[in-house]
């Protein structure tokens, strides 16, 4: 079975997001409205378990007793928050202070090579999707990308398989025809509900997860020690796509001898 494309995740794959932009901003758009909230990194880590930066929010806000006691005006706070977070995520990605993970630029560059399609399957904003890749890639940044999914074109966000499911929609193939790479568990969940095989390069906040059912998992795209299964040689460089497909064949075979 050929490889037909491959699903990115963006937030904590392609880079790490979370730890050096949103958390940041996040605290950027509380200070500018004169909130005295903070999200340290063990606080944002735990608010991690609720998908979507309003959301997060709102769920936050729940525990506060300085928050506005009614739910209309925590809407009405989170949605400003939330605008202005992203605002602010803007202005840090420009600076350079969110870098793409190693490894992703090349294999992303291999699968253009080698005639693989591309998908972005995130439910994160369109506008934070953009911000970052636009400072990578330029102004074109969506021409490798055969689907863009974002938050806005989903009902609901992962771990619902709607983002998936959607994407291989517009692709116009079956999930085994794909493989996700996703940094959580949560994002992984979303894959395997949708039936689509997902690679795992764990982000910061999600080091010690307990991930099930992944291809494989490992630190990230630029090195191969340290996978689960190991590459057969992990040897200096990246993962490659060729890397991709010996682990699918080798889940393929386990499932079939199973």
């Amino acid at each position: 079975m050929t490889l037909q494309a491959l699903l990115w995740d963006v937030d904590g794959t392609l880079a790490e997001t979370e730890r050096d932009g949103h958390r940041v901003a996040f605290n950027q758009a509380f200070e500018s409205l004169g909130l005295s909230w903070r999200w340290d990194e063990v606080h944002y880590g735990r608010l991690l378990a609720v998908s979507g930066g309003r959301e997060r929010l709102l769920h936050d806000m729940s525990s506060r007793s300085d928050a506005p006691a009614l739910s209309q005006q925590r809407e009405t706070l989170a949605v400003e928050l939330h605008a202005l977070k992203n605002r602010f995520y803007a202005d840090r990605v420009a600076a350079g202070h969110v870098a793409l993970r190693p490894g992703v630029a090349a294999l992303m560059a291999e699968c253009r090579a080698q005639g693989v399609r591309q998908a972005i399957t995130t439910t994160t904003s369109r506008s934070n999707v953009e911000a970052l890749l636009k400072t990578a890639f330029g102004g074109g940044w969506a021409e490798p990308f055969d689907a863009v999914v974002c938050g806005e074109d989903v009902r609901c966000k992962k771990p619902d398989p709607e983002v998936f499911l959607l994407a291989l929609q517009r692709l116009q193939i079956g999930p085994l025809d794909a493989i996700a790479i996703e940094d959580s568990p949560g994002g992984v969940a979303a894959a395997r509900a949708a039936q689509v095989p997902v690679l795992v390069t764990l982000s910061s906040y999600f080091q010690q997860a307990t991930v099930e059912a992944a291809l494989a998992i490992g630190p990230g795209l630029g090195q191969r020690r340290g996978w689960r299964p190991a590459l057969v040689d992990e040897g200096p460089g990246r993962v490659t796509l060729d890397d991709l497909l010996q682990w699918r064949e080798r889940a393929d075979s386990v499932s079939q001898h199973a």
